[in-house]
């Protein structure tokens, strides 16, 4: 416990709320003379000895029922107890017409089992949880997790299970009760990712600094980074396009003078009986010429921000970029970026879009490109798209995306989802990955700046 007290002060101080180590000291004294045993008591030590400025009541509030709530949630229902030898039979029925890991989900869920230690630690690695100290990202991160665990289509199956069993024999209202049992010991499983991206959060606020250094942010995951971290990292973008300027200059420069075409010079020097007098070299690289598609929806904004502030930031180093922007429908927004930065240009292209989560729609903005912008790509075009291939089940207009790949140079998409993740819920990256020629994984600024090396060296 004293243990679980130092890393809430910690994460106390984390979020900005100033405790000295006297005030530390206080607070053990006062919970030696009134005990951990009486929740409100204990409660209150630690308000009153912490706490200075009502402003800083909700941070104490939240960290509180995080470090010190009920862990273990609502109880889980065994239902195996609970069935006859028949229903048993249907039941076993049913998930055989389910895939994998549907039966193995539904099975966790009939015996009432939560997630164990060592799934939750897995978790936390696939989805980034471990690199994130920004409570606001608690509930992104709980998303990310049920994706993960393919919630939707657990719930999906549920809502069809009902039917199922009746269809094999059993009585509607007992199939629609167990559905309802297992339905509430779901809900439990997600109340337990709550409660554990909490805990994370908060102990990941604790170990570390509120100042972290830069190395540490060029490595932090988009969806862990706070409102202070990316304007860090946009004075960051400025000193990164600089170093890949000169790299790519360098690169350019060795094209055209250091490397001998041999094929090319013995049949210049043919008529000189083969002796080299004329040096032929390779043909210099010609500056790419771009068409970049970004998504702006609100979990691709940082990744999309940085993309277009580098892109900008190299023009001497590229042909000519034609930028646009998507949520639910697109927009041509090169203009706004002409005596803007990336950010203003950003917030002033959002005003003509939508917000939120849930409305990202990449098939519409296909269509809309090859409606109005079909021209813009053709044989030296590099197109490149920045988005995480969610379309929240639309329509994903694959027959669009493969004729703009077949007219353009390379295709290249630029995606900050783990490879993992792809085709879960209503991904559809895994159906638009097999017409480009590079899906690059950035899912930090220094892995987005080695993904833009990578698309200059082309």
């Amino acid at each position: 416990m004293e243990e679980r007290i130092l890393r809430f002060i910690a994460a106390l101080r984390a979020t900005g709320v100033r405790i000295s180590l006297a005030e530390s000291a206080d607070a053990f004294r006062a919970i030696d003379s009134l005990g951990i045993k009486n929740r409100l008591a204990f409660r209150t030590s630690l308000q009153s000895t912490l706490i200075k400025d009502a402003a800083n009541l909700p941070a104490f509030e939240e960290l509180f029922s995080i470090f010190f709530g009920d862990q273990s949630g609502a109880p889980m229902l065994n239902l195996d107890d609970d069935l006859s030898p028949t229903e048993a039979q249907q039941w076993a029925e049913a998930l055989r017409q389910l895939n994998q890991q549907l039966r193995d989900m539904l099975e966790r869920l009939f015996k009432g089992e939560q997630l164990t230690p060592q799934e939750l630690e897995k978790l936390s690695k696939l989805v980034g949880l471990n690199h994130s100290n920004n409570m606001h990202h608690r509930e992104w991160m709980v998303q990310r997790m049920k994706r993960a665990l393919r919630f939707e289509e657990v719930q999906k199956a549920l809502q069809e299970l009902a039917e199922t069993l009746a269809q094999l024999g059993m009585n509607k209202e007992r199939a629609a009760r167990m559905t309802q049992m297992l339905q509430a010991n779901l809900q439990t499983i997600e109340d337990q990712l709550r409660q554990f991206a909490g805990q994370r959060i908060a102990e990941n606020l604790s170990e570390k600094p509120p100042a972290d250094g830069i190395d540490d942010l060029l490595n932090r995951p988009f969806n862990s980074l706070s409102d202070r971290d990316m304007d860090r990292l946009r004075q960051e973008v400025q000193r990164l396009a600089n170093a890949l300027k000169t790299r790519v200059a360098l690169r350019q420069k060795r094209s055209h003078t250091g490397q001998l075409d041999a094929k090319a010079t013995i049949r210049a020097n043919l008529k000189y009986g083969s002796t080299p007098i004329e040096i032929r070299h390779r043909a210099r690289r010609l500056k790419p010429k771009l068409v970049v598609i970004c998504d702006v929806s609100t979990s691709m904004r940082f990744c999309s921000e940085l993309m277009l502030s580098f892109l900008y930031a190299m023009q001497d180093q590229i042909s000519k970029t034609r930028a646009f922007a998507f949520i639910d429908h697109l927009e041509y927004i090169s203009p706004d970026f002409i005596g803007l930065d990336a950010k203003s240009a950003v917030s002033h292209v959002l005003e003509r879009l939508p917000t939120g989560f849930y409305n990202t729609d990449l098939g519409n903005s296909l269509e809309g490109f090859q409606k109005n912008h079909l021209d813009t790509i053709d044989g030296r075009t590099t197109f490149i798209i920045v988005g995480d291939g969610r379309n929240n089940y639309n329509n994903p207009r694959l027959d669009i995306f493969n004729r703009l790949a077949r007219r353009s140079r390379r295709t290249i998409w630029i995606n900050p989802e783990i490879p993992a993740l792809w085709g879960s819920g209503d991904s559809d990256m895994l159906k638009y990955a097999p017409d480009c020629n590079h899906v690059l994984v950035a899912n930090t600024l220094g892995q987005l700046t080695a993904a833009i090396d990578k698309l200059l060296l082309g």
